[in-house]
């Protein structure tokens, strides 16, 4: 493929793809080890009733209305899930479990009794991704990434997934030793004076926001495979959190950037006449990479806690 194709054809998918991909896996890492790992699959349950009540109350089908009432139905599961843990002392998993079902079977009755259930809300792409369509029709070739005129054509998706990269990696960068601390030893943290609650509650915020981002673009099959997939994949390659965190970004990326291209070609190679969906096979190659690194990774059989604790 030339420059004057792959430019504007797959160049931004790909950028897209990789920036929600390692968006989603920074903070997977934390809650991987902290054993919040599905926190990405209640986010993906709650944008329901978000996208419906955003209808309801612009009346209008766009993008920004509805990523924020998704964003603001996740921050309300998030606060509902630290409520029902704390308050009636039941397991993580468990309280996310109801709180999403419980949100999801709300927005699902919300959308039949408001009449607004034959109205296409576009709750697919936020559900599968639009990840195919995200092409640059202003570039002519590897040039136009010089050219302003060009730039100002770019995928909106882009920059916005471009942005919360920035924001997520600044969170990480600034709170590092807490988060290093809480997550390993939350006691201690809290010896120190360290509000290890309130950072429990930024930490899936910031999941939050990288998710719910990267729902319009990628989807949340993507978002729940990068939130868990290449942290875990990554806990198996090292046992010191700064090179896991190395590690779960360069699973990130590859993820993305090989599903993508064996989505488009893989099927042609094979004599098949179609593509298949590139978010279904970003998230099946973040699982190859998993299950490599169960296999072969050289802390498989360790069970200890990484050396950076």
């Amino acid at each position: 493929m030339s420059g004057a194709e792959f430019v504007p054809l797959s160049l931004p998918p790909i950028l897209i793809a990789s920036f929600a991909a390692v968006a989603c896996a920074l903070p997977g890492n934390f809650l991987v080890l902290r054993k919040q790992a599905m926190i990405g699959d209640a986010i993906s349950h709650v944008a329901l009733p978000g996208i419906v009540v955003a209808f309801l109350l612009t009346g209008a089908v766009s993008t920004w209305p509805m990523m924020l009432g998704a964003a603001g139905a996740a921050v309300v599961a998030v606060l509902l899930i630290q409520f029902v843990h704390r308050v009636g002392r039941i397991d993580p998993g468990a309280s996310m479990g109801v709180v999403f079902t419980a949100m999801f079977a709300g927005g699902v009755l919300l959308l039949e009794q408001s009449d607004t259930s034959s109205v296409h809300l576009d709750v697919q792409h936020a559900l599968y991704g639009n990840l195919e369509s995200l092409i640059w029709l202003d570039a002519f070739g590897w040039e136009s990434l010089l050219d302003p005129v060009a730039l100002a054509g770019l995928p909106p998706e882009l920059l916005r997934m471009a942005v919360v990269l920035v924001l997520v990696t600044g969170f990480i960068r600034l709170f590092w030793r807490p988060l290093k601390l809480s997550t390993f030893d939350e006691g201690f943290a809290r010896t120190l004076g360290m509000r290890t609650d309130l950072l429990g509650l930024a930490l899936v915020v910031t999941a939050a926001v990288a998710a719910v981002a990267a729902f319009d673009a990628v989807g949340s099959i993507i978002v729940i495979a990068m939130f868990i997939c290449p942290p875990a994949a990554a806990r198996l390659m090292t046992n010191a959190l700064e090179r896991q965190i190395a590690w779960s970004c360069l699973f990130a990326v590859l993820a993305a950037v090989l599903g993508y291209v064996l989505a488009g070609y893989g099927p042609l190679w094979l004599g098949a006449p179609d593509a298949v969906s590139a978010a279904g096979m970003i998230a099946t190659v973040s699982g190859v990479i998993l299950a490599l690194a169960a296999l072969f990774g050289p802390c498989r059989h360790r069970l200890g806690q990484p050396k950076g604790a």
